[in-house]
């Protein structure tokens, strides 16, 4: 199956001020991002709520990046470069499709801000719901119960 913007020539810092600008159009605030060699974060406040999205980027060392796909056969570091390069745009694009399909879907009526984004809502802890919740709804399913108490206080009446 062929990737998404697998081909595309926008670069990653054009796909970075398109996320800004989908944000602010569909009035989400406080953009912020950050890039490391491991990922990047982009991050914003919308509907009283700090989303995060971890970006994973690719290991510029991979083999993929290094070799040929077809024969295997070693590459240049320049066109290494421009293999991964290539890779980092296609993940920035698909990142700004996740983050434009997800505001027009709330935007249009077919969902909320909190469902679509609820996932990656921080948590005053600093991690998001779904770094959260993953170890417990791996625990739930390898149970094959509900657990009996959740792990946070509900709202007072």
């Amino acid at each position: 199956m062929a990737r998404y913007a697998s081909e595309t020539a926008v670069s990653v810092e054009k796909s970075r001020g398109e996320i800004e600008a989908i944000l602010r159009r569909y009035k989400a605030e406080a953009f912020y991002y950050m890039t490391d060699k491991r990922g990047a974060v982009v991050g914003f406040m919308i509907a009283e709520r700090r989303v995060q999205f971890n970006l994973p980027l690719p290991d510029p060392t991979a083999r993929e990046f290094t070799h040929t796909p077809a024969k295997g056969i070693a590459r240049s570091a320049a066109e290494a470069e421009k293999a991964w390069e290539q890779a980092c745009r296609q993940r920035w694009r698909a990142l700004a499709l996740v983050i434009k399909a997800k505001l027009e879907a709330v935007s249009a009526g077919i969902t909320t801000t909190e469902d679509e984004f609820l996932a990656h809502t921080m948590l005053p802890s600093g991690v998001t719901v779904g770094e959260w919740a993953k170890p417990q709804l791996d625990e739930a399913y390898r149970i094959g119960a509900m657990p009996t108490s959740l792990l946070i206080e509900g709202p007072k009446s």
